[in-house]
């Protein structure tokens, strides 16, 4: 099998073809939860918390004080930027409450799958009870 064939065998199978739709609604769908996140959720967010920012919490790991983060950027100094994790921990928090309901909200939409549930048929015993009970009916 030559190296075109196998490769058009690879794309066009739908596995690939699934994984990159999901990947270009994927990236998609994050647009919407950015800026559900950054333009509603955030700003409520910053007006319950009074404007509190944690992106100048921080520790200098040479001993010196610092105006802010980026004076201590500025003069070189080693920070340990706890504020910055917190804020990336509250991103990641938000971001997974606007999902958590865009999904519920979606799934509002959907329509509910009918199960259809087969017939199994008798088992091999219950099959041989029958002929067992047939078998006495007509003595």
């Amino acid at each position: 099998m030559g190296f075109v064939s196998e490769f058009k065998e690879f794309i066009s199978k739908g596995n690939v073809l699934d994984l990159a739709v999901g990947v270009i609604i994927g990236a998609s769908f994050g647009g919407i939860v950015k800026s559900l996140t950054d333009d509603i959720l955030m700003p409520i967010l910053t007006l319950l918390t009074g404007g509190l920012d944690f992106k100048d919490w921080f520790v200098a790991l040479d001993g010196g004080t610092y105006k802010d983060l980026a004076a201590a950027k500025a003069a070189n100094a080693a920070t340990l930027n706890y504020g910055l994790f917190l804020n990336a921990v509250l991103a990641f928090l938000l971001m997974a409450f606007a999902i958590f309901w865009l999904v519920k909200l979606a799934n509002r939409f959907k329509k509910p799958q009918e199960v259809v549930v087969a017939d199994p048929g008798p088992t091999k015993d219950q099959v041989l009870l029958m002929e067992i009970r047939d078998a006495l009916r007509t003595r």
